[in-house]
């Protein structure tokens, strides 16, 4: 199996690609909805359904190249012999070569396509100023909250949960620009500041909560190990095992993808 990362080789794939793209922002919302639709079921999608999205994500693999995968996993599986014995498709983990190959085809077809034609009209922003100070200032005092339950037993935690809700303060007037605002780069200092958070959040935790995650997360891969690649098994342990963190911590996610 190929790694997460190989559709994103492309610049065309690239996160500047997906900002352009009108569901750019919805991107987890819109795949969990429809991995829901062709279940037929409204049922919580699991952590490591969730790590796989961010995989998907961060590589850069377009929404739609992600639902015509998922459609072509569960004509597969309806062809199998399980689906057969009345076994359900359950989790996203079935779907990633599908994916995967939907993402290469869709890089094939932009490399043969030549330059795009922009639009010369105005770009109409994905979300309101409201809605991004809402975002910003309800992350803040989420972050606050974490370090006060934090800063007895785990200070250079602490410390860096209340930087980081500063960092989002200090962002504030960014909304009040004129003119169109930014997201790309906006979306890129959230990641930064993100991608510390993860940090400390691992450096800082306990032995024995990173090994239950650990526990918990090889019996979610259990069923799917053996056809993954050690790359992709990395990939997805690293998410998951973040995800969980922030979780555990009451952190909230800062990247505009969880502001839907």
């Amino acid at each position: 199996m190929r790694a997460f990362t190989e559709p994103a080789r492309s610049s065309r794939f690239g996160r500047a690609f997906l900002m352009e793209t009108f569901n750019y922002f919805n991107y987890f919302t819109e795949i969990e909805e429809h991995f829901w639709r062709k279940r037929g079921a409204h049922l919580l999608v699991s952590p490591l359904d969730w790590a796989i999205v961010e995989t998907w994500q961060k590589a850069g693999i377009p929404l739609e190249a992600v639902l015509k995968g998922i459609d072509r996993a569960f004509e597969s599986w309806g062809r199998s012999r399980r689906a057969a014995g009345g076994r359900q498709l359950k989790s996203l983990a079935y779907c990633v070569d599908a994916v995967l190959d939907a993402a290469s085809e869709a890089q094939e077809a932009a490399a043969g396509s030549g330059p795009e034609v922009k639009s010369a009209g105005p770009r109409q922003e994905s979300f309101s100023r409201a809605e991004l100070r809402k975002y910003f200032d309800r992350n803040a005092a989420q972050l606050r909250a974490a370090a006060k339950k934090q800063r007895e037993k785990h200070g250079e935690l602490a410390a860096r949960l209340d930087e980081t809700a500063r960092r989002l303060e200090e962002a504030l007037p960014l909304l009040d620009s004129p003119g169109p605002l930014d997201l790309e780069d906006l979306e890129r200092r959230l990641t930064v500041l993100e991608e510390k958070l993860a940090a400390a959040l691992l450096a800082d935790a306990d032995e024995e909560v990173l090994l239950a995650v650990r526990r918990e997360m090889d019996r979610s891969l259990a069923p799917y190990r053996r056809n993954m690649s050690a790359e992709q098994l990395a990939q997805l342990e690293r998410q998951y095992t973040q995800k969980r963190l922030f979780e555990q911590c009451r952190v909230p996610r800062l990247s505009l993808f969880y502001l839907t």
